[in-house]
């Protein structure tokens, strides 16, 4: 009997030797994971003519899974406040150790031979990938020259503009020829220029008004009269400091008291019972004895024995009454 082995693609142990790679099972599981990897390996054979640079962003940092290695690999190349797409897995897939690995994982896999040269990438086209990341890298810091040199226009231009308007407005006389100019040139007219209103005479005769005179309240006055104005005319109740604002202590208590009550189930025992009536001392039950220690048990013979007691005593007295 062969000697138990464990398949990582499978994920399972068998004990039919070297013919595991050979089932059914294998070569599926084996040709899933080469076409989960193959997408990313020809995104990263494609850069190979048209590097990509970008500026660097924490989503670059990206790992995927090399299945020919067993380890995991960055996907992009950063450095600074670059990157370079698709840089480190392209670098990888271009090491010695990588294509080492890949003929041992063919090998042991049993895997389709065609395949196996997509995931290598030789040392010609990794050369023409450094040629063509170095284009790319020239070509960027172009651009960003260009815009620095865009944005420093931009600034110079918004500075020269403020440094004409402060200048303009400390010039002497140029406030007061800046404000003619836009009199002149406006369309709207102004209410500057509109004729003064006429002075009414209520007194005048013709007109449909009538003076009734002066409602000045003798002794009081208004605030055109110089009086205090009877927002800020103190009350008496407030003058005699006395009047107590919101409620009292007691009120906020019982107020409290209620609060907790309406938590309480409105069904329960004694919740419509009134407090404040007056009960005698003997309007607990004589029965029951819930008010005392002990067993429920103990509480029923102590009250089987008091009712026995006391009907033996009623008829006693009975017996004496039928005797006089």
């Amino acid at each position: 009997m062969a000697p138990a082995q464990r398949c990582p693609l499978c994920r399972q142990t068998f004990f039919c030797g070297r013919g595991h790679v050979y089932s059914r099972k294998h070569q599926r599981q084996l040709k899933v994971a080469l076409e989960r990897l193959l997408p990313q390996v020809e995104a990263a054979r494609k850069a190979v003519r048209a590097a990509q640079v970008e500026r660097y962003v924490p989503e670059h940092e990206r790992w995927c899974w090399c299945l020919c290695c067993g380890c995991e690999v960055r996907k992009h190349l950063s450095h600074g406040n670059l990157t370079v797409l698709h840089g480190g897995l392209l670098e990888h897939l271009a090491s010695p150790e990588h294509k080492k690995a890949t003929n041992k994982f063919w090998w042991e896999n049993k895997a389709e031979f065609q395949m196996k040269e997509k995931f290598l990438i030789s040392p010609q086209d990794f050369a023409r990938f450094k040629k063509s990341m170095v284009k790319s890298l020239d070509s960027y810091e172009e651009k960003e020259d260009e815009v620095i040199k865009e944005m420093a226009a931009q600034i110079r231009e918004v500075e020269q503009s403020r440094q004409e308007m402060v200048r303009s407005v400390l010039e002497p006389g140029s406030c007061l020829s800046f404000f003619s100019q836009v009199a002149s040139t406006s369309q709207q007219p102004s209410y500057l220029d509109l004729p003064p209103a006429p002075e009414l005479d209520w007194m005048e005769t013709g007109q449909p008004l009538t003076f009734i005179g002066h409602q000045d309240t003798p002794g009081i006055g208004n605030i055109h009269s110089g009086a205090t104005p009877p927002w800020m005319v103190q009350d008496e109740d407030c003058s005699s400091g006395n009047q107590q604002i919101g409620p009292s202590y007691e009120e906020f208590l019982k107020e409290k008291e209620k609060q907790k009550l309406k938590k309480l189930p409105p069904d329960r025992v004694g919740a419509n019972f009134d407090h404040s009536s007056s009960t005698s001392a003997g309007w607990l039950p004589s029965f029951g004895r819930v008010w005392n220690n002990g067993r429920r048990w103990q509480s029923r013979h102590q009250f089987k024995t008091e009712a026995a007691a006391r009907n033996k005593q009623q008829s006693h007295k009975g017996r004496t009454l039928m005797a006089s």
